[in-house]
């Protein structure tokens, strides 16, 4: 955007732009999101910044009247795949409070200084300062919306003191935190935090409000959670979503609902209060939270044949994933198979190798770790064996880290690495790309559900005229393949038919969105 733009933006107090940059106003010092109701600032006196911390390191504060900090993160992460991009994402997963500025540049293949002096020049800031806002972004969340002590709050936001969480504070929102605290609506959400060891390590719970930009599609969303949710380890209902999740401090649940006046909920039980933002982050990453629904609406309903598709589903959202390596399993185990076949063999697989844990609202297992898959799933898993092996295979590489899976990925590098998998083909690593960067701009024109929905959209439905068709989306066309393929006619549960490549033997008649069954492919081709 040029200045001009957001400077109409601001005049405007357009909520939409709130989270993909601040205003920082030079005659008072502070910074604030696009929708702050106090008085336009003057042009000359504007300066916008794409974070938060690059504010904080021009010397500015937050205002304590529109809370910028309060916004939703910015779509732009999602959107862009450049190492800004990356390292805002992995940075938000915590990889700096765990591994320090040396694991951030390793992961994205750079020096510390190097990607310290790419980040100050593309963002205002540098890796450190960028994780300092973030800690002072989970501690007000902490405060506004629990009752948790200031100690435990500035440990679990990922400072190393009560000292440094206060001068932080009081640094960047101009007051110390319980003045902080004092200012939170009279109605917000308060969770308490269990402090006491309690069963399998879980010693925390806590409840939030996670901002997010409407119109949001939760039905829509809950409802491919249901067909997807491996039993024991998931949950879902209409309005809710639970599971189990592994984080670097140990075990954890949460569960993610949407209330009747449209707020996010997310309640959580932790092994360790430090991984919240961790588990923040993949929630938010998991329902796409930070997307900018009416940019996407907008560029979709441009096209007359996309048109209807919106305004049945505004505000539809492309699910993420909370673990990058399950995510690539459950990919695996999907191809060429209803969505109820794979839950089948996925809730086998997560019954037999996953780890038990104290059973909560009806989760009582761990999804399996990589190592568990790679040395017992042959065991579990049913199908040609050239599938098994491939599964396995690639649970082996991530559990030994010859395979590197992760949400801070470069996109073009991890297809590649992914396609050089025996087992894997550009659906599958497609696929994955989508869900676990969270790119916007992926399109699948090999599968079947997406070619049913195409074709009762009146889209070209062959794969080469259907990938022409879909560059007019561009970068929205991840948002395209939700659409069509609840487009597609048929029960959502039977929509998936999805290629493999490297399978010996015959392959598996496949199912359609209609339920039929296709004609076998042969089993060195991928579903084009």
């Amino acid at each position: 955007m040029t200045f001009d733009e957001r400077y109409r933006a601001i005049d405007a107090r357009d909520v939409r732009f709130d989270g993909q940059f601040v205003t920082a106003v030079r005659s008072t010092g502070i910074y604030c999101r696009p929708s702050c109701p106090a008085r336009t600032p003057k042009p000359a006196n504007v300066t916008f910044y794409p974070t938060s911390a690059a504010a904080h390191e021009a010397g500015y504060r937050a205002c304590k009247r529109c809370l910028p900090e309060a916004a939703p993160g910015s779509p732009e992460w999602n959107l862009r795949g450049d190492v800004a991009a990356r390292a805002m994402r992995l940075i938000a997963d915590g990889v700096i409070e765990r591994e320090g500025v040396p694991g951030l540049a390793q992961r994205l293949g750079y020096s510390s200084r190097h990607l310290t002096r790419l980040l100050t020049a593309e963002l205002g800031a540098g890796p450190l300062a960028l994780a300092r806002a973030q800690r002072a972004h989970t501690a007000r969340l902490l405060l506004v919306s629990t009752d948790l002590p200031v100690a435990d709050v500035a440990f679990s936001a990922g400072f190393s003191s009560i000292r440094q969480c206060n001068e932080t504070i009081r640094e960047v929102f101009g007051m110390p935190p319980l003045d902080l605290r004092a200012r939170r609506p009279a109605r917000t959400l308060r969770g308490a935090a269990e402090n006491s060891a309690g069963p399998d390590g879980v010693r925390a719970a806590i409840d939030l409000v996670l901002p997010y930009r409407g119109p949001l599609d939760a039905p829509g969303l809950f409802a491919w959670m249901a067909a997807r949710a491996v039993r024991g380890a998931e949950t879902a209902r209409g309005d809710a979503f639970a599971r189990t999740l592994r984080l670097p401090g140990g075990h954890a649940w949460f569960e993610l609902r949407i209330d009747g006046v449209g707020r996010a909920h997310l309640r959580a039980h932790l092994s360790e209060m430090r991984d919240l933002p961790v588990l923040v982050a993949r929630a938010r990453r998991l329902f796409d939270l930070d997307a900018d629904p009416l940019a996407v609406d907008a560029a979709l309903a441009a096209h007359p044949a996309l048109e209807p598709l919106v305004a049945r589903i505004p505000g539809i959202r492309v699910p993420g994933a909370a673990d990058p390596h399950e995510m690539l399993i459950r990919a695996m185990i999907g191809q060429q198979v209803t969505v109820a076949a794979a839950t089948t063999a996925l809730t086998a697989l997560t019954d037999a190798l996953g780890e038990r844990v104290t059973a909560h609202a009806g989760t009582d297992r761990l999804f399996p770790t990589m190592a568990a898959i790679a040395a017992h799933g042959h065991e579990v898993l049913r199908g040609p064996g050239a599938r098994i092996r491939a599964i396995t295979g690639a649970a082996a590489a991530l559990a030994d880290g010859s395979l590197t899976l992760t949400s801070g990925d470069d996109g073009p590098a991890q297809r590649a690495a992914l396609m050089a998998m025996p087992g894997i083909g550009p659906w599958t690593a497609d696929y994955v790309r989508m869900r676990v960067l969270g790119d916007t701009d992926v399109c699948l024109p090999g599968d079947v559900a997406v070619r049913a929905g195409a074709a009762a959209a009146g889209i070209p439905a062959d794969p080469r005229g259907f990938e022409a068709w879909s560059a007019r989306v561009a970068p929205w066309r991840s948002y395209l393949m939700a659409h069509l393929w609840r487009a597609a006619p048929g029960p959502a549960s039977s929509r998936r038919a999805r290629g493999a490549k490297g399978t010996a033997g015959a392959t598996p008649a496949l199912t359609s969105p209609t339920g039929h069954t296709t004609e076998p492919l042969p089993a060195d081709k991928e579903l084009s």
